[in-house]
């Protein structure tokens, strides 16, 4: 039986301005899921997932959660649902004048009563979550890339968040602190439940990870596949969705035809 969906979208369509950068955009993130927005660099990835964290209001289309629709409800109402949520941006995002500790505790003292003792311990415990412990102190300055990550991770566990909403969770980073990322992300599906929506287009980390997912493209400004990466590497026809998965370049127009260039979509 399948799981709930947490997410879902109908008709997203988001612009700055007049240019389109995603249209009609419809998404399925079950509970529990590692979900993945795919394509190549400038279709419009993180631009979803900016209307789906709240941060960009799409021009058409809803976005519910829960069943609830996002951008219908009044603001109080969004501010308690981004409370559900946890975000970690490409470059972590760590205030650089605050230590680790204080940058994981700013979302428990903004929106939380808890007293400064219980967010020590709040802070020690989601520092513990991502092995960042012995980093308490640091400046995000003294740190590796890998370990600003794993920071700011822990910040956008901060809240106990049911969502977690990752961009480029591994740009930057050499293979190895990749894959010890890539383990992290599994671990806290699997201890907490979370669900996990990432925008990638790191090959290895999606075919590691992800369970399910949708395909932009940059030329159709929509959706062209859905279904877990290594289904639509194995079995999408779509030559974009090929060249991109096996790392190849786009085929020529002569080609696409000969190839066919269906939708796909799979689980």
């Amino acid at each position: 039986m399948d799981a709930p969906l947490k997410i879902e979208t109908h008709g997203l369509t988001l612009a700055f301005g007049d240019r389109v950068i995603q249209r009609d955009v419809a998404l399925r993130v079950r509970q529990g899921s590692i979900f993945a927005l795919m394509g190549a660099s400038g279709c419009g990835k993180s631009t979803v997932l900016k209307g789906l964290v709240g941060l960009l209001r799409p021009i058409a289309g809803t976005v519910l959660v829960d069943g609830e629709s996002y951008w219908e409800v009044p603001e109080a109402r969004r501010t308690l649902i981004n409370r559900r949520y946890g975000v970690l941006f490409q470059s972590a995002a760590l205030w650089s004048s605050l230590t680790v500790a204080e940058n994981v505790a700013l979302p428990l003292r903004l929106f939380t009563r808890q007293k400064p003792a219980a967010i020590a311990d709040l802070v020690r415990l989601k520092l513990a979550l991502v092995g960042m412990e012995a980093a308490a102190n640091l400046m995000p300055a003294e740190l590796s890339g890998g370990m600003r990550k794993r920071a700011g991770l822990a910040r956008a566990l901060a809240l106990d968040p049911e969502v977690l909403f990752f961009d480029e969770p591994s740009a930057g980073l050499d293979p190895i602190t990749s894959k010890r990322l890539d383990d992290l992300i599994l671990e806290l599906r699997e201890g907490l439940g979370t669900t996990i929506v990432l925008v990638s287009h790191e090959l290895p980390s999606l075919f590691s990870i992800a369970d399910d997912g949708a395909f932009l493209d940059a030329e159709a400004h929509t959706v062209i596949a859905t279904g877990a990466p290594t289904w639509l590497r194995d079995h999408c026809m779509h030559p974009t969705v090929q060249a991109f998965m096996h790392r190849e370049r786009v085929p020529d127009e002569r080609a696409a035809d000969e190839r066919g260039t269906g939708d796909a979509d799979g689980r």
